[in-house]
């Protein structure tokens, strides 16, 4: 790991990556390599977790093309010095911000999204002139195999190098001398590795999860929440950060909505989920018996059936919910959806704000003062109105969380922001000096508070 870490700044000190010619050809031919490696990528996701082709494409393969897009095009602009006003003392002096990339960076991703939690980060650690070092899931082999195999036919290793190994590989990546980490995983780990960069003093940008509330009020839309919300909940087996992880609905329109999405799911995978050829499995065995022990909380009104040779578990609704119950103790992180009622807004607001900060909350009503109640009421990293998930979508919104759910932001320039820090540059004029400042200036005390004042 060192050796590596070693080549890697001795590579960043050359300067190579920093050129905005050097950064924009790098993001081409990665690019490039996804283009030519996509039905890899499909193939290695479908066998490692699962996933439809549609899904492998709408959820990985096309958002990294759309980051990819996005800053290739406006990457010129953000590199820019940025010019700001110079304080009345510093007459003749000039003040800009430039954005200076870390070093070297290190990026470690999750199993649930195996290939764009790798990739966009690293679109935007080049963008911003980093060299890196990627750990992929250990849990997806294929992925992290397939990943290897495109890096180093695009980068030399010491520019961007792949390292795949287990959960000891990765405490040993973050011990090293790496200049920034940016870690996707769940909160026990992230602290980890936040406790170990601290040590260090290394900054560290934490991407978790959490219980994401979904709100349906009684004049929302039924059939759309029912709609929308069960998409959200079921893409990718119920395995995104960003999932609605419980539903508090309004006690008036608690059943309707009950009947509205047993519709909705047997539109989507009909009767029978489980034999459905678009229904996703749960990634591995340990997760399977993780999810299949909430099955006993509450009272299931919906599926409830699993196949444990398959890791199948359909989709499942389980009603007559407590706070207490194991199932709203920890994120769920599978398609099981817990419901709780409630008969005022405050209420469900006031119950979110005691609970540990969500990385999303989605709230559905036709009311806009009442959305804006939500918005300005609850601490949460991101959402929709009348919608879930579509808000990670769009590289102009920066994703991430707020404290138990995460820190820092990433996607678009925010992705260019992420791996960069802002330093801060004073040109002094040499045509005159203000002497006010020096010892040995007469009435200097007069001008300096007359500047300050």
């Amino acid at each position: 790991m060192d050796q590596l870490v070693e080549r890697q700044r001795a590579f960043f000190y050359t300067g190579k990556t920093k050129d905005l010619s050097f950064r924009l050809d790098s993001l081409r031919k990665l690019k490039d390599a996804v283009k030519r490696y996509e039905p890899d990528i499909i193939n290695a996701l479908k066998k490692d977790l699962g996933k439809t082709e549609k899904d492998a494409y709408m959820t990985e393969i096309g958002m990294v093309y759309n980051e990819c897009n996005y800053i290739i095009k406006r990457l010129k602009s953000w590199v820019q010095p940025q010019r700001v006003k110079t304080a009345l003392p510093l007459k003749g002096a000039k003040s800009f911000l430039l954005r200076e990339p870390y070093g070297v960076s290190l990026i470690i991703a999750p199993w649930n999204y195996p290939f764009q939690l790798v990739i966009i980060p690293l679109i935007g650690a080049i963008a911003a002139g980093n060299c890196v070092i990627l750990k992929p899931s250990e849990k997806t082999p294929l992925v992290s195999k397939l990943l290897v195999q495109m890096i180093e036919g695009v980068f030399e290793k010491e520019y961007v190098a792949v390292v795949e190994g287990d959960q000891k590989v990765s405490e040993a990546l973050v011990e090293s001398d790496v200049d920034f980490i940016f870690f996707t995983g769940g909160e026990k780990t992230g602290k980890k590795v936040m406790e170990s960069a601290a040590k260090r003093l290394v900054p560290v940008v934490l991407e978790l999860g959490g219980k994401n509330p979904c709100i349906v009020d009684k004049d929302a839309n039924l059939e759309l929440a029912a709609r929308r919300i069960m998409w959200g909940k079921l893409l990718n087996a119920g395995q995104t950060c960003i999932a609605p992880d419980y539903l508090l609905v309004h006690e008036r329109i608690k059943n309707s909505l009950l009947q509205k999405i047993k519709e909705e799911v047997s539109h989507f995978y009909g009767e029978e989920p489980l034999k459905h050829s678009n229904y996703q499995r749960v990634a591995n065995r340990e997760q399977f018996d993780h999810l299949v022990r909430f099955l006993t909380n509450g009272k299931i009104v919906l599926g409830g059936k699993v196949d444990r040779e398959q890791l199948l578990i359909s989709p499942t609704i389980l009603d007559e919910i407590s706070w207490e119950d194991p199932v709203m103790q920890e994120e769920i992180f599978g398609p099981i959806l817990p419901v709780i009622a409630f008969s005022e807004l405050d209420e469900a607001i006031e119950k979110i704000r005691y609970l540990p900060k969500p990385l999303a909350v989605y709230y559905f009503s036709e009311s806009e003062e009442k959305q804006v109640k939500v918005v300005e009421s609850i601490p949460f990293g991101g959402g929709c109105m009348n919608d879930t998930i579509l808000h990670v979508s769009s590289p102009r919104l920066p994703f991430g969380g707020v404290g138990t759910s995460g820190m820092g932001r990433y996607r678009g320039k925010y992705s260019f922001e992420c791996f960069s820090y802002e330093k801060s540059i004073l040109q002094q004029t040499t045509r005159f000096d203000i002497p006010f400042r020096y010892p040995s200036s007469k009435n200097s005390l007069k001008w300096i508070r007359y500047f300050f004042k």
